[in-house]
């Protein structure tokens, strides 16, 4: 089983560079499939809502596709270690081709909602298999060049996603938003198809598939993001429905435990995290989800109510992030080669503290340059701890473990982005209510200071709930930085390829 990759590798060799070229294409137009999906979809909510209603539960339309990438991730991460790569790309692919086609027929928001989430069901698939086989197929001296691709791909669709949405919804319909998925995503498959082409592995018995273990997870994983996203939101945190939730999730919890520790083929393999580095990454970048949720939910609304930017100048203070992640991610190669992933990573984390630190000691009501400079060397920090990370623990594992291995670790990212959006929303609202003497929310302030009924005051109180979402996110980035200091070897034990 070890000797796949290299399989992989020197049949790519032996096709000569068009094949792979051609498998990258596929991979980034799979990337950008799901890259490009709640951002295009953000901006055509008003379309959507006036035309199908629904306005009281719309936030299921990105919710229910986040749950289901986020339950699917370890499922199809064990499925492509046992079955390959190939099949579970396609199938995800068509699940998301399916699930895109429904939603530009869907007839309510129910339907819509529905029907996003089997395109979510098809994305969990498109961002672990992507990833995996982005490590499969270049040796670790290459992988650098092909995430820097992947890297890219999410960056213009940060930019671009948004334009997309805004001009399909005001000019032509909203239903082209999901229907311009199907040429993507079928040139997609048809590269992967043809050009994609794993070697036969040595005859054994048939693969035992945990599928009692994987609709635990997928149980589990959905009740506890449901109470994480939904609570304080649809309704209070110590409500009934929260508690029931939180209650049924750690069941479901301790029912994933038993049946894992007994499945001989587990989806959520216990050496996931008996092992330092994969652990020590899985809560690093846990950790970043966490802090990615401060300047990604709340800089927009402190630039629009605290700067007075318009929206497109708002969305364009977050975007420069997107800009240079990518390409310290490129960089961060020629560091990590030299003092290796730990210490390339700490190096990152420990900037990325130090600047979500300075972010509350910004003069209000400042200029625009100064959150858009802090963003620009945020994204600059975050490339050169994310990816060494990636390609660090990828490295570590064979073809037989990659793919599980790289499930977990988006697992805990995107999981990290889950609770982050829950824990700095109550912090935010806190804040709000303290500094404004009773009860309130982020979006009905906002959304008193866009009517022109809010008073100066009430400016001023959004700004000091942003710095304390964003001292809360730089406590995030401390929380990883520690956690590689003291739980991640100084050198990864890189397998030799």
């Amino acid at each position: 089983m070890g000797s796949t990759t290299p399989a992989i590798r020197a049949a790519g060799r032996e096709a000569g560079t068009g094949r792979r070229g051609a498998v990258v294409a596929a991979l980034m137009l799979s990337m950008a499939l799901a890259a490009l999906d709640s951002t295009v979809v953000s901006t055509a909510v008003p379309q959507i809502v006036g035309d199908l209603g629904g306005f009281s539960v719309f936030s299921w339309l990105f919710s229910g596709y986040l749950l289901a990438v986020t339950v699917t991730l370890p499922v199809y991460g064990k499925l492509s270690d046992t079955f390959g790569r190939k099949p579970v790309l396609v199938a995800g692919a068509a699940l998301f081709l399916l699930g895109s086609l429904l939603c530009a027929v869907a007839w309510n928001m129910a339907a819509l909602i529905a029907f996003r989430i089997v395109q979510g069901l098809g994305g969990g698939a498109l961002q672990g298999t992507v990833q995996t086989l982005a490590a499969d197929l270049y040796p670790l001296e290459e992988r650098p060049k092909i995430q820097s691709k992947l890297s890219t791909v999410w960056a213009v669709s940060a930019v671009a996603g948004p334009g997309l949405g805004g001009v399909l919804a005001a000019y032509a319909d909203w239903r082209w938003i999901f229907l311009i998925n199907l040429p993507i995503g079928a040139a997609a498959l048809w590269l992967i198809v043809r050009h994609l082409h794993e070697p036969e592995r040595a005859p054994r018995t048939p693969p035992r598939v945990d599928w009692a273990g994987a609709l635990a997870v997928f149980a589990c994983g959905g009740v506890l993001l449901t109470a994480l996203v939904q609570g304080g939101v649809a309704w209070a945190w110590w409500s009934a429905p929260s508690c029931a939730l939180f209650a049924g999730g750690l069941a479901l919890a301790g029912l994933v435990v038993w049946i894992e520790r007994r499945a001989a083929e587990p989806i959520i393999p216990g050496w996931v995290w008996r092992r330092r580095t994969i652990a020590a990454v899985n809560l690093a970048l846990g950790a970043l989800g966490l802090l990615m949720v401060a300047p990604t939910v709340f800089l927009p609304t402190y630039a629009q109510s605290v700067l007075g930017l318009a929206p497109v100048a708002a969305g364009f203070v977050l975007s420069v992030w997107t800009l240079s992640w990518p390409v310290s991610a490129a960089l961060s190669q020629h560091v990590y080669r030299r003092i290796g992933f730990r210490d390339t990573a700490l190096l990152g984390i420990g900037a990325a503290a130090l600047i979500l630190f300075a972010f509350p000691f910004l003069p209000y009501p400042g200029s625009a340059w100064q959150p858009t400079l802090l963003m620009l060397l945020l994204g600059a920090a975050l490339g050169l701890f994310q990816l060494p990370l990636l390609v660090g623990v990828q490295s570590t594992v064979g073809w037989a473990e990659r793919g599980t291995t790289t499930a977990s670790v988006l697992f805990c990212r995107q999981t990290g982005q889950t609770v982050g959006a829950s824990v700095f929303g109550a912090v935010a609202n806190g804040v709000l209510a303290a500094r404004l003497g009773g009860a309130g929310d982020l979006d009905s302030v906002t959304r008193a200071l866009d009517d022109g009924t809010a008073p100066e005051a009430t400016r001023h109180a959004i700004a000091d709930a942003v710095h304390a979402v964003y001292l809360g996110a730089a406590c995030a980035a401390a929380l990883a930085f520690l956690v590689l200091l003291f739980v991640a070897p100084r050198r990864f034990p890189v397998l030799k390829d």
